[in-house]
């Protein structure tokens, strides 16, 4: 199992070749479809759990292990879906809900979580809705970013069959930037995500 030196307690990382196949770019978005009605499915419990786990937090100091669990799982899971959806890999993501902090491998993507469950910070986890605002907004034009190298990409892979390095590079960190502000959200560490892309 691969694991990486983690400086922040959310890690993603690719591995995967930069040869897509040329028709890929026109497909991923119907293939992906299955992979995403899941991930809406996810996006409904994420808050739910999150929202359990503020209360257990603000009250006991603690976030229980089963909660942390499922967080990684959601969090996991869409990670891999965006990265297929956005054609960085050719393999198909698994239908696979391994509820560890630890990647179950066996994917170019691999998200490695460090969910602290003890010793919390009760007044950052009771104020976080109003802590992340500014993690999110750099996320959001970070986004933007994104977008743009998404589309420059699709017909660089379209014409090519190769992902251009620098953009493909470029969007992988802006997931693991909105993969570390995911945790931050929901509750997964007390640790403030960088404004920075790593």
């Amino acid at each position: 199992m691969y694991v990486s030196p983690m400086a922040y307690p959310a890690e993603l990382e690719l591995d995967a070749d930069l040869r897509i196949a040329n028709w890929r770019p026109l497909v991923h978005w119907l293939l992906v479809i299955p992979h995403m009605i899941v991930v809406q499915v996810l996006g409904y419990v994420a808050p739910v759990v999150a929202v359990i786990s503020w209360f257990a937090i603000v009250f006991t100091g603690a976030l229980p292990a089963g909660l942390a669990n499922v967080q990684c799982m959601i969090i996991r899971y869409g990670a891999r879906t965006y990265s297929y959806g956005l054609w960085l890999r050719q393999p198909y993501p698994p239908f696979e809900f391994a509820t560890t902090p630890e990647d179950p491998g066996g994917d170019p993507l691999r998200v490695e979580l460090r969910p602290a469950l003890e010793g919390r910070n009760r007044l950052t986890v009771a104020l976080r809705l109003l802590w992340v605002i500014p993690a999110a907004v750099f996320v959001m034009v970070l986004l933007v970013g994104a977008a743009v190298a998404a589309f420059l990409s699709f017909f660089a892979v379209l014409f090519t069959g190769r992902y251009p390095a620098g953009l493909r590079d470029f969007v992988v960190k802006v997931g693991r930037a909105c993969l570390r502000v995911a945790a931050y959200t929901y509750l997964l560490t007390d640790e403030y995500p960088p404004f920075a892309l790593e």
